[in-house]
């Protein structure tokens, strides 16, 4: 096996990392905009009680791509390896692109509810999943 077999996959996790890392970012941004904001009003900020909108939409963002990471990694390289690597770049493409579109689409403040157009970047993200695991089976049954 070369490296080359397998570039596409490769720089689908590269990007899924990226974006995983820009959203660790945002986190410490917002985190300190809102401490000192907070403090300029004489305030504590407590990150994890205070229900601060802003540092709410920031932790979802990452934490959810976090929670995501294991399960799309996983399928990611199982398809790159047993079903192709190009069909497995193009879908791995398609969930990065939704996983970008996940903060803007939620905005930057989390509010009581999430917003309806979260599902354009979680839906194809799900789709993306199951694409996945019923390529593999499909790869299992045909064997």
């Amino acid at each position: 096996m070369q490296i080359a077999d397998h570039a596409g996959p490769i720089w689908v996790t590269i990007a899924y990392i990226l974006v995983y890392f820009g959203f660790v970012i945002n986190v410490a941004r917002v985190k300190s905009a809102r401490a000192k904001d907070f403090a300029s009003r004489g305030e504590k900020f407590d990150r994890y009680f205070s229900q601060d909108r802003e540092m709410l939409a920031a932790d979802r963002i990452q934490l959810n791509a976090l929670e995501q990471m294991p399960t799309f990694l996983t399928l990611l390289w199982l398809n790159a390896v047993f079903v192709g690597s190009l069909p497995t770049t193009i879908a791995g493409g398609v969930y990065v692109a939704a996983r970008v579109a996940y903060p803007f689409l939620m905005g930057a403040r989390l509010g009581r509810g999430i917003p309806a157009s979260i599902l354009v970047a979680t839906l194809p993200g799900y789709l993306v999943h199951v694409w996945f695991a019923g390529a593999l089976i499909w790869a299992l049954v045909t064997a």
